[in-house]
């Protein structure tokens, strides 16, 4: 079947790669936006993290068992898009009631004449986080096996760097669409208007991809081909990491990349309104207290969008040179090189703390995201076994959620240890901790990537 796959153009990587965009997109709204959400209905530092475990563990559950079922799905509509559109419609309706989650535990108080316990809003928004990122893994493990399912092997590495793409420039669009508004027209959109856009580009995006990638004759053949065996977990997690001894450290390496992903990724808002702007904690406060601090904590928000909106914008624009560089001297050299120039932007951040600085460092650490959006993945597409496809991205995926969940709880426990004296009898946490906890555990990973013994193209 491998012999049959045609090389992709341009266009048709284009139409490939847009449904990520929207994933993308709706991800890096949730990313941004859903600490001072939460934060306003009452989370507080280790609250906030315990929330985040929405992402690992649905990662952890969902992606193997859609990636394993995927496998086996055979449909007119192909194996993989059922799952991409499902999870994109869901998502849609949980992006909109989201940021509208403490005016939902209004409105059933006055409905059912009832009081509701001050919690109920924060109960709310949690458990739309779960369905936000439960949905994310229903249609990114499936999106990509797309890969090895429809593209020849030798277009791997620029495959998943149009994916890199499209993850960059989602994320930039997401996270620049409100500053830039604010700071040309002196329109401030609304934490419920950035939502509303987020829903309808992932919906929209991803039925995009459906509709122009064709992968029903795909799936034809490899229902006629391929025989899918029911295994246990245990037995497919064993035959994931048979493939070749080098599977596991490439899993070994991604684990502790995320780690130090996750570090930025999960309280740089945080960072960016308690750190650089001087913001106290405000789980605990008053109303009026909160109001004092409102300029500064929506000023801190608008620039933790657009340093996300830089850090994403050089993933686009190294997304495929790093791609095209990868297939001439090797993913191995070009991810160690990547994952340095990140470990330098988080040592950057923590020891700077002017907004200069911090926006310079922010795109710096973009080009090592975008290595991580897609060698890592173009290492591992090499060793699958027709057929397993997404099996194998979805115990993959483990590898990407555990580390969260190490993030989410331990990280976000010391950041709760490390309150300080703040003014008028407010407190304030060290959040730029977690860039050295981040930085290390790259610097695992990068020593990992270089025991490697990298796979060459058949």
């Amino acid at each position: 079947m491998e012999n049959q796959l045609k090389k992709f153009s341009t266009v048709q990587f284009l139409n490939f790669c847009l449904g990520f965009f929207g994933l993308q997109f709706a991800w890096q709204m949730r990313i941004i936006l859903s600490g001072p959400v939460t934060e306003h209905l009452g989370a507080t530092p280790f609250l906030y993290g315990l929330i985040w475990l929405a992402g690992p563990f649905t990662g952890m559950v969902v992606q193997p068992l859609v990636g394993a079922l995927s496998d086996k799905t055979v449909s007119p509509f192909g194996r993989r898009r059922p799952y991409l559109l499902a999870g994109a419609v869901i998502a849609a309706v949980a992006l909109l009631v989201f940021p509208n989650s403490g005016r939902l535990a209004m409105l059933i108080q006055r409905t059912f004449g009832v009081e509701v316990p001050i919690w109920t809003g924060l109960l709310i928004a949690a458990l739309m986080i779960w369905v936000i990122d439960a949905c994310v893994n229903v249609a990114q493990g499936p999106y990509r096996a797309l890969v090895p399912d429809v593209v020849p092997e030798e277009q791997y590495s620029i495959a998943n760097s149009y994916i890199s793409l499209a993850i960059g420039l989602g994320s930039v669009v997401a996270a620049g669409a409100a500053p830039i508004l604010k700071m040309v027209f002196g329109y401030q959109m609304s934490i419920r208007a950035q939502f509303v856009m987020a829903a309808l580009a992932f919906l929209l995006a991803m039925s995009w991809t459906c509709i122009k990638i064709k992968e029903h004759k795909i799936a034809k053949a490899v229902e006629e081909e391929v025989k899918v065996e029911e295994k246990s977990f245990l037995t497919a997690l064993k035959e994931f990491f048979c493939m070749s001894p080098e599977v596991g450290k490439i899993c070994t390496m991604q684990f502790f990349t995320w780690i130090g992903t996750m570090c930025m990724m999960i309280f740089f808002t945080q960072y960016c309104v308690h750190t650089i702007y001087n913001v106290p904690d405000l789980t605990t406060v008053s109303s009026g207290v909160k109001m004092m601090y409102q300029a500064e904590t929506l000023a801190g928000t608008n620039f933790s969008s657009i340093c996300f909106a830089i850090f994403n914008l050089i993933c686009f624009l190294v997304a495929i040179p790093i791609g095209i560089v990868s297939e001439k001297f090797g993913n191995k050299k070009v991810h160690i090189f990547s994952l340095i120039t990140m470990i330098l932007a988080y040592i950057g951040m923590f020891f700077c703390k002017k907004v200069v600085e911090v926006a310079f460092f922010m795109g710096v650490a973009g080009i090592g995201w975008a290595s991580i959006c897609a060698l890592p993945f173009a290492m591992l597409s090499k060793y699958i076994k027709k057929g397993t496809e997404g099996s194998v991205m979805g115990i993959f995926n483990i590898f990407i959620a555990g580390p969260q969940v190490f993030v989410c709880t331990i990280v976000a426990w010391m950041i709760s240890k490390t309150g300080f004296a703040y003014a008028q009898g407010l407190i304030n946490y060290h959040w730029e901790d977690a860039f050295l906890i981040g930085a290390l555990c790259l610097m695992i990973a990068a020593l990992i990537t270089n025991s490697i013994n990298e796979k060459t193209n058949a």
